[in-house]
């Protein structure tokens, strides 16, 4: 099934938003995909499979390493779809500690470090 079109201000507003809630480079998520940590957390469809997440972390990857003009509609509807996730797993945010949390593993299978804004604020 094809994804659907988006007219150019859709595009601009998915690419803002995209560049927006991923904050890892593809080195780092690439380092990260390879954990232990990274393929344990997430909704698979069968018990050995890759979970969605660690699957998208790959297209992310993809993504990150084209330039804008080459970006396909597919890749479009992968943007917005790493976009709501993001906001929507952040806002479950759990209390406490979230260092070793699988909602924070989740979050970084999907390009998003929450740690990284904080500690960057912290440095101020």
């Amino acid at each position: 099934m094809a994804a659907t079109e988006f007219d150019k201000e859709e595009q601009e507003q998915i690419y803002q938003d995209f560049k927006e809630v991923v904050n890892m480079t593809p080195s780092e998520l690439e380092k990260w995909l390879k954990t232990e940590e990274s393929k344990e957390v997430g909704f698979k469809e069968d018990a050995a499979g890759e979970s969605v997440g660690h699957e998208s972390g790959g297209k992310i990857i993809q993504i990150l390493h084209k330039k804008k003009s080459d970006l396909t509609t597919d890749d479009y509807a992968h943007m917005r779809k790493v976009v709501g996730y993001v906001h929507r797993h952040t806002a479950q945010r759990p209390s406490g500690d979230i260092e070793d949390t699988p909602w924070r593993y989740s979050l970084k299978n999907w390009g998003h470090e929450p740690n990284k804004k904080e500690k960057t604020e912290g440095r101020r």
